[in-house]
């Protein structure tokens, strides 16, 4: 995985055939003269814009359990998903050898925005605790529009590694502080994150405002954004709600089209070269629902990338200048499509859900289980055993095998019985099968689409996604 550069040297050289010098030397060039070449005589081949989208905990079981879940029952085949359309590769994602094999968010996204493994936890520095640079950076040192799109707090650890640098991922005011306090590092902020941006000590919010910047809290100011001026949008406390339970459950597809059109315009504005963008999208809560075991949650958060990745697809068919990299920092939850030995799993009761489970147990808590009720909640009809199981779990909670469910201290121990069978409905639904609350080691798909999209083919380390990115950059 190492060889990434000259793999990158040649397909790069090979696609330009007027420049045939290079192509006759690069055997007599170092891998650094090779980039060196590349970046300051191919640079029409290079892509103008770039963008970085990351499902969080996507492991290749997610997006095979989409290609089923977003399937037409009424045809015998099973039709392509945008994830099938542009897989080229795969992708490990160890950390550093002092965390072992199995990484966290915040290793694998400091590995993905800047090329170096580092320790679990690290936000933008090296083992040693030093600073590196990022992608999202240094495209902003050579003139491009920045910007974020996640459906976490904006401060979270994917973001984070992409616009900061602290030691611990969980330092969450010092990150959002940092995004003022080590200079502003991107035009646009699209996520969810009041709690960490207007606090008692401090009213970020307002220091983004004095800055320039428009401020919006709500999805429907995205329609109307100023095209001359940067934008902070938070639209929730700490992440946004489930896909399920949002106002907009494609909330991920319209910022996305937002932020993309807001960094065209604010080029357009300019009175300098059009020197295109770089983002950075993260479907964040799929990981979120991987921790908590939670398949219809997870199916919900990947239908909202999907759109996300369909919109795109439509945004580089006009500007064939783009480049499109997708993956996942790793794989959550150890999620298998078909449990207990039996060869099936079915998408059926997923596809008609309308809240997510915590909305449901939240409801079964304070409202009087009947199978009438039921159906409203779950938009089917349960059966017999499942609708005395949550009436017995109502009357008498326990909280077995509760270890991946993630509540606030408050939550009552019948709210979170509940949710853990209603949880244990939608497994025994679908058969679905989990092994963990937390991450696994495998490897993760890639995905690409757009110009120079062929240079991510292949088995490739996280680390060699930042590095080609750096040299498309011109690094």
């Amino acid at each position: 995985m190492k060889n990434f550069l000259p793999v990158l040297a040649f397909s790069l050289l090979t696609i330009s055939c007027a420049n045939t010098d290079i192509t006759h030397k690069k055997n007599n060039l170092t891998v650094t003269e090779q980039a060196s070449a590349l970046s300051g005589s191919l640079s029409n081949s290079l892509p103008k814009n770039i963008i970085m989208v990351i499902g969080d905990g996507m492991g290749p079981a997610y997006t095979t359990a989409y290609r089923y879940f977003s399937d037409n029952p009424n045809t015998e085949v099973v039709e392509e998903t945008v994830f099938d359309r542009h897989l080229i590769g795969l992708s490990s994602t160890y950390p550093a050898s002092v965390s072992g094999v199995v990484t966290d968010s915040a290793a694998s996204a400091t590995a993905l925005a800047a090329g170096v493994k580092s320790y679990n936890g690290a936000i933008g520095v090296d083992v040693n605790k030093n600073k590196v640079q990022t992608v999202l950076e240094w495209a902003k040192l050579q003139g491009k529009k920045t910007g974020i799109v996640v459906t976490s707090q904006i401060n979270h650890a994917t973001p984070a590694a992409y616009l900061a640098h602290n030691e611990s991922r969980k330092n969450y005011n010092a990150i959002a502080d940092s995004y003022i306090d080590d200079g502003i590092k991107a035009d646009i902020y699209l996520g969810g994150g009041w709690k960490y941006f207007i606090r008692e000590d401090r009213n970020l919010v307002d220091e983004f405002k004095q800055s320039g910047f428009h401020y919006l809290d709500n999805y429907q100011g995205l329609a109307k954004l100023p095209n001359n001026k940067p934008v902070l949008g938070l639209f929730a406390d700490v992440g946004l709600p489930w896909a399920l339970d949002d106002t907009n459950k494609h909330r991920l597809s319209t910022m996305t089209k937002s932020a993309v059109h807001h960094l065209v315009d604010l080029q357009s504005t300019d009175n300098v070269a059009d020197e295109g963008f770089f983002m950075l999208i993260e479907a964040s809560q799929i990981d979120w629902a991987g921790h908590g075991n939670d398949i219809s949650d997870a199916m919900a958060e990947m239908d909202d990338l999907a759109k996300t990745l369909e919109y795109l697809e439509h945004f580089v068919e006009h500007h064939p200048d783009t480049l499109v990299i997708v993956t996942a920092d790793h794989s959550t939850g150890g999620f298998t499509l078909a449990a207990k030995g039996k060869y099936e799993w079915h998408a059926e009761s997923l596809r008609t859900m309308k809240h997510s489970v915590n909305y449901i147990a939240k409801q079964l808590v304070a409202n009087e289980i009947s199978a009438d009720y039921a159906k409203t909640l779950f938009n089917f009809k349960l059966n017999q055993k499942e609708l005395s199981l949550l009436i017995k779990t109502k009357k008498t909670p326990k909280l077995e095998n509760s270890k991946n469910i993630y509540q606030d201290k408050k939550t009552s121990v019948t709210e979170l019985a509940l949710l853990m069978n209603v949880k244990h409905i939608m497994d025994n639904r679908t058969n679905s099968g989990w092994t963990t609350g937390g991450h696994t080691a495998i490897d993760v798909p890639v995905f690409a689409f757009g110009k120079q999209s062929e240079l991510f083919n292949g088995a490739q380390d996280n680390t060699d996604i930042a590095k080609k990115i750096f040299t498309l950059l011109g690094k």
